[in-house]
């Protein structure tokens, strides 16, 4: 009898287990049917999706092309730069240097910069990590942030559109020369303007620039690049085997083209300030961080202690430091964590931009679920509109899996 029960169990548990992934696959059927109608409408070159919670990814597919004239397809591994998602990763990373006692985030920034910055209407009020990473230090991203910071892959780009602001590769400077430049009172490029009214810890104002120097003053604190400390402490325990910070640390064969339109190829480009939005990797990949990220947020994640992931997703900011504050489901700037932003309606992570790039990553902090969307195409009238349908469409089933 003893037995015969067990057995019934078990069979009761594989049938329970034949029909849950009856029914993901079912879904996945109708999310992939969706997008690829999207898809088909051409606006969008290629694109990457993935849907995650805290056990792993649920969903992941791309659609269209890496390179439409190669007839080469977009796939969940196809790389590409994701913009200031890329922010996320300095909070992450200078939480594990406060673990490590390498810094803490109330320190003023100038006990590490080789240079000192100062905000030049409160010179008496130092700038700290923190407020780098609340996006409340007073600096603003200068006329230089695009029309120096953008450098060409290569001197010869062919058919390939070269957007106004792409440098010539001999451009190229060190990210910590290029932060003095602006920054410091003897830099080449230094203007008072380039700092708000408001003194630091006041007004929330995002700042490209100071993410970028956030992710440099951990490079002074650390002794270790900002590359190799997010590799050691980040992409290696989450096995994010295909991203990089740059062409060179990744399968430049696996990187999509960008696209300034359905038809018109933009020439490849890196950013001098590439911690704020350069990170080059794949829906297959950053599922598996933001997967990781959730986990932190309920107190199980791997490669921060619970307390540094509490700090993480601590709001940082109040009315007073907004003029106005956007209560749409999705913005990013309602609140902030360490870099990590919050809307008002429970949605945790960040939106991404930079020529021919758009993406997306959320999750919701009731339900756990996560969602990413990596763009290869400027958007226009027509494709936002197909950007927006891929996100609901996103929306829609991320809870049915």
């Amino acid at each position: 009898m003893i037995l015969k029960k067990i057995g019934q169990f078990i069979l009761a548990t594989l049938f329970v287990g034949i029909t849950h992934a009856q029914t993901k696959n079912s879904i996945s059927k109708k999310l992939t049917s969706e997008l690829q109608q999207i898809s088909a409408n051409g606006n969008l070159v290629g694109f990457s999706v993935a849907i995650v919670n805290e056990d792993g990814t649920l969903y992941e597919n791309g659609f269209g092309f890496a390179d439409k004239k190669a007839n080469k397809k977009y796939t969940e591994n196809t790389l590409q730069n994701i913009g200031s998602i890329s922010k996320t990763f300095i909070g992450v990373a200078l939480l594990k240097a406060q673990e490590l006692g390498k810094l803490t985030l109330d320190d003023p920034i100038n006990d590490y910069l080789p240079f000192k910055v100062v905000h030049p209407k409160f010179k008496n009020t130092p700038i700290t990590i923190r407020q780098l990473a609340s996006h409340t230090s007073g600096i603003k991203d200068p006329a230089e942030y695009e029309g120096k910071g953008y450098i060409l892959k290569d001197a010869e780009n062919g058919a390939a559109k070269v957007n106004a602001n792409f440098r010539d590769p001999s451009k190229m400077m060190p990210h910590g020369d290029y932060l003095k430049a602006i920054l410091s009172t003897d830099g080449q490029w230094y203007k008072k303007k380039t700092f708000f009214k408001y003194p630091p810890g006041g007004m929330f104002n995002y700042s490209n620039i100071g993410a970028g120097l956030a992710a440099y003053v951990l490079e002074q604190a650390t002794g270790e690049s900002f590359p190799e400390f997010t590799k050691k402490h980040i992409f290696d325990p989450l096995d994010m085997n295909g991203s990089g910070w740059s062409f060179d640390t990744i399968d430049f064969s696996k990187h999509s083209k960008l696209y300034v339109d359905a038809d018109t190829e933009l020439a490849f480009y890196t950013l001098i300030n590439y911690p704020d939005g350069g990170l080059i990797t794949s829906a297959h990949d950053l599922a598996k961080y933001l997967s990781e990220i959730i986990k932190g947020y309920g107190g199980n994640g791997t490669i921060l202690s619970a307390k540094s992931y509490k700090e993480l997703f601590t709001p940082q900011l109040t009315d007073e430091n907004h003029k106005d504050r956007s209560d749409r489901e999705y913005n990013d700037e309602y609140n902030m964590g360490v870099f990590m932003g919050m809307s008002s309606k429970g949605q945790i992570g960040h939106t991404g931009g930079d020529p021919s790039v758009v993406t997306h990553m959320f999750f919701n902090e009731n339900t756990k679920t996560g969602k990413l969307l990596l763009v290869n195409t400027d958007l226009d009238k027509e494709s936002v509109q197909d950007f927006i349908a891929i996100w609901r469409a996103l929306m829609a089933h991320e809870d049915q899996f």
